[in-house]
């Protein structure tokens, strides 16, 4: 059981990293090529790391055959809190305080992964957990 916990944070983190890089991409390309402010740059640059980040974690990380729709209205339900917040509070240390623009995003990211991994785990993934293919052959060999 601790092993199979320790891989799923494990895929979650990698799974992670690419949707970081995604997200930094799209990011910088916005904010250097465009003359947008910070929160528009970031917005579109986050729905498109959240869009990769759920499809790869939802079939390699959780292994979940529950709902597409629901699971993704629930994740879309955590971004209508986390979204706001973060595109405010980054807005305004990147435009009002004068903080990198690089910077906030790191710590946005950061505290995106964070309270993302504990959302899905346990509000999202949590009963259909390893219920796809991949899932159910490992729960069959043990």
């Amino acid at each position: 059981m601790k092993h199979t916990e320790l891989l799923r944070s494990v895929k979650f983190f990698l799974f992670s990293i690419s949707a970081g890089a995604v997200e930094l991409a799209a990011f910088s390309l916005l904010n250097e090529l465009t003359e947008w402010s910070y929160w528009p740059c970031y917005l579109i640059a986050l729905t498109l790391s959240v869009l990769w980040n759920f499809t790869l974690n939802r079939r390699y990380t959780f292994r979940s055959a529950g709902s597409v729709p629901k699971a993704m209205a629930q994740v879309f339900g955590f971004y209508c809190v986390f979204t706001p917040l973060s595109t405010w509070l980054g807005g305004y240390l990147a435009d009002t305080v004068g903080w990198n623009e690089y910077l906030v995003t790191g710590l946005n990211m950061a505290a995106n992964f964070v309270l993302e991994f504990l959302f899905e785990r346990f509000v999202v993934f949590r009963d259909t957990l390893d219920t796809n293919g991949a899932g159910e052959r490992d729960a069959g060999e043990q």
